[in-house]
């Protein structure tokens, strides 16, 4: 296998707890991911993606490790994942684990040592600063869950670094033993039979040693000036391939990088400079944050959505650095509720969306539902969220003054808990997900958007996923073709081309629910085309001006 065969691959990402629980205890586990083997390879997904299920307190849904090397008891037994690599080892499927290294659980052996004073040697294992000048906090940094990112220790009287939740405490990337234990770990986790590793926030590793301050008025005054791509983040993500995935040639990483820029990434994903295979960015789902707040009610400027991903399009064809495509993970709302439609036109838009992500350059990820064209929840009332991001901006909220009404509304739009929701099977009891009491409520239309009635379905969204799929390991200008956007200001169309070897890609999406005419550049007029693929049971004609219905979407090869 070449080793960057993950660049015709597709990627599916499983959210364990929210899977398939054998069990009945109401939280998916390892045996239920098992069961769903073939449902993921005939979709033609190449890698499953298992978010972090790692001993943890849970505080943050597994991404607060307290041991690297035992699995969370819910999830099942270490003899359960060997069982699941070897399934899915034996299917051609590829196994990529969720890993947690710029912080871990305040539960976790080393913080727990660390707490027993300055001179233990756990202690440099984390981030450590005397109090301020006026005796609180070091700095200014905020928790990206809110709050400081600083918590005292009443016995020592210092700090330590938090820039998530408080009982996740920033691990000391200076430190080299915190670094060697990191290899060792990942080591393991490759030994045992995974193949690669998805790094949570790691373009935060590093910190700037002085621990100044942000005053910086073109930032969010929160600190992320820096961390955010650290002074020594490309030093360590060096060394870690070097300890770590050049052992192994075919290895994929993906690294989580939040507010991060192109310049970065190229340099994380050029394999000249060998760190990792691809990133994860984010700046394409902020475009409906107003004034930047991602709790406030927001709606797409479809400009601004192009823009985004258009630099992001060129900018890393241009350095020769790769992209993971998105629209939906375990962080965010699902996509056909915050960028299509819920209603009449679900499976349309749904369709629409994912032929406007899958032609880009880049490997494309499912997130579990996302085929199905599975919506947000709407939950009703705060005690069907169990999100302790979603309950804290809850509570900020309030204090903001704003209504209840408005609360639920903005949760309903933005809460992580929307993408959360239990996979729908089938029609019946939990939508097939547990035979129990699910950990989290599902979406209420699990008897009509389910994974049993799609597959029956030829017109379905899962079968328009697997021709998406299949296209791209078909038409190398798919993976290869370089990006032009075309009509960037055009309020209600994406329309964009890849060209490569003398043959073009032409893709045109209608963002909206009404119908809208696309006048076709002159230069695709004139030449052969074929309809690769249409989100209509009817061919969409090519002409001079495309009659675009609502969502509708075509991809036309051009030579």
């Amino acid at each position: 296998m070449h080793h960057d065969w993950w660049k015709s691959a597709t990627v599916y990402q499983i959210y364990p707890k929210s899977f398939n629980d054998t069990n009945g205890d109401g939280i998916g586990d390892i045996n239920g991911i098992i069961e769903k083997l073939d449902y993921i390879k005939t979709l033609g997904a190449d890698v499953l993606w298992l978010t972090p299920m790692y001993r943890s307190p849970q505080n943050d849904n597994g991404y607060d490790i307290s041991d690297y090397y035992r699995l969370q008891p819910e999830f099942g037994t270490m003899d359960d994942l060997r069982r699941l690599f070897n399934e899915a080892h034996k299917r051609n499927l590829k196994i990529v684990m969720d890993i947690v290294v710029n912080h871990t659980s305040t539960a976790h052996h080393w913080f727990q040592e660390a707490l027993k004073g300055k001179n233990n040697p756990y202690r440099d294992y984390y981030i450590w600063r005397d109090p301020g000048e006026n005796g609180g906090a070091p700095n200014n940094w905020q928790s990206k869950f809110g709050g400081s990112a600083w918590a005292y220790d009443v016995k020592s009287n210092q700090y330590y670094l938090h820039l998530y939740d408080v009982s996740q405490a920033d691990l000391n990337w200076e430190n080299k033993h915190v670094r060697d234990e990191v290899y060792k770990m990942m080591n393991f986790w490759l030994d045992q039979g995974s193949d690669g590793f998805r790094l949570d926030v790691i373009n935060n590793i590093s910190k700037d040693q002085r621990f100044p301050d942000d005053h910086d008025p073109s930032s969010p005054g929160d600190g992320r000036p820096f961390y955010t791509d650290g002074p020594r983040v490309h030093d360590y993500l060096h060394e870690m391939n070097q300890q770590v995935f050049r052992k192994r040639a075919e290895t994929l990483t993906v690294g989580e990088m939040s507010s991060t820029t192109i310049d970065n990434c190229i340099r994380y994903t050029n394999p000249k400079y060998g760190e990792l295979s691809m990133v994860f960015t984010f700046h394409h789902l902020k475009v409906d944050y107003p004034n930047g707040q991602k709790w406030a009610l927001g709606t797409l400027h479809l400009p601004d959505l192009k823009k985004v991903m258009a630099d992001w399009q060129k900018g890393m064809h241009d350095g020769g650095g790769w992209n993971a495509l998105f629209w939906c993970n375990h962080d965010q709302p699902r996509i056909v509720s915050r960028f299509g439609d819920e209603g009449e036109y679900r499976v349309i838009s749904a369709k629409m969306l994912a032929t406007t992500l899958h032609l880009m350059q880049g490997t494309p990820y499912v997130y579990q539902g996302e085929e199905l064209g599975m919506t947000n929840p709407n939950f009703s009332s705060l005690d069907q969220y169990r999100d302790i991001e979603t309950l804290n901006a809850y509570k900020l909220l309030k204090k903001q003054g704003k209504s209840e009404a408005e609360i639920m509304a903005v949760l309903q739009q933005k809460s992580r808990d929307n993408g959360r929701t239990p996979m729908q099977w089938e029609a019946g009891k939990n939508g097939g997900f547990t035979t129990g009491t699910p950990w989290i409520p599902l979406a209420t239309n699990a008897q009509t958007v389910n994974a049993a009635l799609a597959l029956e379905d030829p017109d379905s969204v899962f079968h328009y996923y697997r021709k998406l799929i299949g296209l791209r390991k078909e038409f190398s200008v798919i993976r290869d073709g370089d990006f032009e956007l075309i009509a960037p200001e055009h309020p209600d169309i994406f329309a964009y081309v890849r060209s490569s070897g003398g043959k073009q890609l032409l893709v045109v999406s209608n963002f909206t629910n009404r119908s809208v005419p696309f006048s076709v550049p002159k230069a695709f007029l004139n030449v052969k085309h074929t309809l690769l693929i249409h989100n209509y049971p009817d061919a969409l004609h090519f002409t001079a001006c495309l009659p675009l219905r609502p969502y509708e979407s075509a991809a036309y090869l051009l030579n």
